[in-house]
């Protein structure tokens, strides 16, 4: 386990939070992160950015009255190809077809 403080980023943290990740923590191993909250869209935007890098999110919580903890496992890379195929698939479900 590895934890990463990134409070210093302010809401600019999710790009690094992701080559943490990448880089950062092995195969099924689990990094914290902790980063300012803000306006609270920070909360949703890092649970969505986890899951579009195809990677477990474990726990999101409230670490104290300005700053928020996420708690991401990583996943080898056939699970994770297979999550974003999912996810891809998902998308194109959602997506309304074009019928003139």
């Amino acid at each position: 386990m590895k934890r990463y403080d990134l409070r210093h980023l302010k809401d600019d943290f999710y790009d690094r939070m992701v080559e943490l990740i990448d880089e950062g923590i092995r195969i099924d191993e689990v990094g914290i992160f902790m980063f300012e909250v803000g306006d609270f869209s920070s909360i949703q935007k890092s649970a969505d950015t986890v899951r579009a890098t195809g990677h477990t999110l474990m726990n999101s919580l409230k670490f104290n009255e300005v700053d928020w903890t996420v708690v991401v496992k990583k996943v080898d890379e056939d699970t994770r190809q297979e999550r974003l195929a999912a996810l891809e698939a998902s998308k194109k479900e959602e997506t309304p077809s074009e019928e003139a």
